[in-house]
């Protein structure tokens, strides 16, 4: 997929719990700055002052939800999103560098509550309004080991689901990359963080 020569780059970046997306999505920025790339960082679920408030029930360990109704929640996040930050970013002509998109939905809707493909499918579509990345990285590690990233103490609603939930996550952002490959790049993030950023680095420079 190339790039809109009328409008900024669409980075996003996923991947499982504690993988390092927000530190690298700041180190991302900081390389955009110093090339004079106008660029605007935000994130999902909570990008937005609506966002916010569904990121606080998704994330609340004490919620419960039916399966429908949480993959519905990412999509109204998702609406408000696209409308009001990352639409009007790329028109301007910056970059916008998104820490979870939809990827996210379907690595976690689909891989790991087990939803229908047809229906993660749908509310990708819809909530998306056809606003696809660029360039998509998936910082990759082992579910085990990004859970000891994640203390205890302070993990949210998904960071407490059962290690085989994760496993499923993190096999269903593969399963994305080898059917996207032109799309998506996986970067362990198993490595140092000059290392892993330095790919990253590479692979935007393909795209500037």
């Amino acid at each position: 997929m190339s790039k809109n020569t009328d409008k900024g780059l669409f980075i996003t970046f996923e991947g499982t719990e504690g993988c390092g997306k927000s530190t690298h999505v700041k180190l991302l920025k900081q390389f955009l700055d110093q090339n004079n790339i106008r660029s605007v960082v935000t994130f999902e679920p909570g990008g937005t002052p609506v966002g916010q408030k569904i990121r606080k029930l998704l994330l609340d360990k004490t919620a419960t939800f039916h399966e429908n109704a949480e993959l519905l929640l990412f999509g109204v996040d998702r609406i408000e999103h696209v409308s009001t930050v990352i639409k009007p970013a790329l028109k301007e002509g910056k970059s916008v560098i998104c820490d979870r998109y939809i990827d996210s939905t379907t690595a976690y809707q689909e891989g790991g509550r087990g939803l229908p493909k047809d229906r993660v499918e749908f509310i990708n579509g819809l909530s998306s309004q056809g606003v696809v990345p660029d360039i998509t990285i998936i910082l990759d590690l082992p579910s085990s080991e990004g859970l000891k990233r994640v203390k205890e103490s302070v993990r949210d609603r998904f960071e407490s689901e059962s290690m085989d939930f994760h496993d499923r996550v993190r096999n269903k952002f593969l399963d994305i990359a080898r059917a996207e490959p032109h799309r998506v790049k996986v970067v362990s993030s198993i490595e140092s963080i000059d290392t892993v950023q330095g790919k990253i680095r590479e692979i935007v420079r393909e795209y500037l």
